[in-house]
C-alpha cells in the first residue's frame, strides 16, 4: 500500500512541476507575439480553408464533367436503342399490315365468289319457281278452259 500512495505522490509531483513550467512559458511571450502567432495562425488557417475549397471545387467540376459524359453516353445509347426499336416496330407493322390487306382481299375475293354463287343459285330458283308457277296457273286456266 505504502507503494501506491509513493506512486500517487510521484505522479502529482509530475502533474504540478508540468503545470508550473506551461505557466513559466505563458509568461515569457509578449502581447505583441500573441497577435503575431495569432495572425500566423490566422493565415495558416485560411490557406487550408482556401485549398480545401479549391480541391472540392475541382473534385466537384471533374464529377459533374464525368457525370455528364456519363449521361450523355447512356442518352446516345438510348436514343440508338428507341430507333432501332422503332425501326423494328415499323418494319413488323408493315409486314402485318401486307399479311393483313393479303388475307382482306383473299376473304374479299372469296366472299364475292360465294355472293356470286348464291346469287346464282337464288336465281335459278326464283326462275324455276316462276316457271312453275307459271305452269300451274296455265294448268288451271287450262282445266277451266277445256270442254267438260
Amino acid at each position: 500500500m505504502s507503494k501506491r500512495i509513493w506512486m500517487a505522490g510521484a505522479a502529482m509531483a509530475a502533474m504540478m512541476t508540468a503545470g508550473l513550467m506551461a505557466v513559466a512559458q505563458s509568461d515569457t511571450t509578449s502581447p505583441k507575439q500573441d497577435i503575431k502567432d495569432a495572425g500566423n495562425a490566422t493565415k495558416e488557417a485560411g490557406k487550408k480553408t482556401g485549398s480545401a475549397v479549391a480541391k472540392g471545387t475541382k473534385t466537384t467540376v471533374n464529377k459533374t464533367k464525368e457525370g455528364t459524359k456519363t449521361v450523355a453516353a447512356d442518352t446516345e445509347k438510348g436514343t440508338k436503342t428507341a430507333v432501332d426499336k422503332t425501326k423494328q416496330g415499323t418494319k413488323t407493322a408493315a409486314k402485318k399490315t401486307e399479311n393483313g390487306t393479303k388475307t382482306a382481299a383473299a376473304k374479299t375475293k372469296e366472299g364475292t365468289k360465294t355472293a356470286a354463287a348464291k346469287t346464282e343459285q337464288g336465281t335459278k330458283s326464283v326462275v324455276h319457281s316462276a316457271a312453275k308457277g307459271t305452269a300451274k296457273t296455265a294448268d288451271k286456266v287450262e282445266d277451266k278452259t277445256a270442254p267438260k
